[in-house]
């Protein structure tokens, strides 16, 4: 299927938008589809998401026409992420590597053939790369623990850091996920900006019939989008990105821009919020 792209988007625009504007330019669904790899473009730093999900089949990575190249890897670094609830298997240039639920491969510049098997569910988030660094997996209990938060101001949570200066390393890439307490259901409060790299957000498992309510736009003029589960949202630099759940969710953080500083932000009072 073609692939969707999505051009940036000025902070002064957002006042004018209506809900289907927001959701056009900012919300990614329909990710997932068994036997299929989709892909969306977006021109904030140029990174690109996608979902693969095998169904039992192999499904080799393909290469979208928009990245110009004759692999997908050719000029791009890759970090992909089991959320399913299954193992998976992605294969990368012969070498195979099993990834359990929330374990993270990251696929270095120059890989020549990726391919999807199992009965996981696989999310994709990719960056232009300056240089090659080792394809690497990275589980779980290896990813490096950050615990913030308090179940009294309902963010307790873990955030699990994959991809980042300390971790796997990367040319831009920066990933990791995060898993919220129970009883916990905001997420990144206080809000912060980075106006050096864009970030999105996917979140996952979240009850089909449940929701995130995810706040973006600059601090004194916020918006907000509506999320489902496997949805994923787009960050600017200029905006904030936090949510607030009706359940129980994780999800899934990723950025790409001018460096790897994952406390290169600069926090937002909530009081100043508006």
């Amino acid at each position: 299927m073609p692939i969707d792209v999505r051009h940036a988007v000025a902070p002064d625009q957002l006042p004018q938008f209506t809900t289907a504007d927001l959701r056009d330019r900012f919300v990614v669904g329909d990710l997932f589809a068994e036997g299929e790899c989709r892909f969306c473009y977006s021109m904030a730093d140029r990174l690109v998401i996608g979902g693969v999900v095998p169904g039992g089949a192999s499904v080799p990575l393909t290469t979208p026409d928009e990245v110009r190249s004759e692999y997908f890897c050719e000029r791009r670094e890759l970090g992909v992420v089991n959320v399913g609830a299954a193992d998976g298997i992605v294969t990368t240039d012969g070498v195979e590597h099993v990834l359990a639920p929330a374990d993270v491969l990251y696929v270095g510049r120059g890989t020549r053939q990726v391919v999807f098997a199992g009965d996981a569910r696989f999310y994709l988030v990719s960056a232009p790369a300056h240089a090659e660094h080792p394809t690497v997996k990275v589980t779980r209990d290896e990813a490096m623990p950050v615990a913030l938060g308090s179940i009294k101001t309902s963010n307790e949570r873990v955030i699990h850091k994959y991809i980042h200066a300390e971790g796997a390393a990367s040319c831009q890439l920066v990933l990791g996920v995060t898993f919220l307490a129970e009883g916990s259901m905001w997420n990144t409060m206080p809000a912060h900006v980075h106006e050096r790299r864009s970030e999105i957000y996917l979140y996952f498992n979240l009850p089909d019939d449940q929701r995130v309510v995810h706040l973006m736009g600059e601090p004194h003029e916020t918006r907000h989008v509506v999320l489902a589960n496997e949805q994923a949202v787009i960050s600017p630099p200029w905006s904030i990105h936090a949510g607030m759940g009706t359940a129980s969710y994780a999800f899934v953080w990723a950025m790409a821009g001018e460096n790897l500083d994952y406390g290169d932000v600069e926090q937002q009072p909530i009081v100043g919020l508006l």
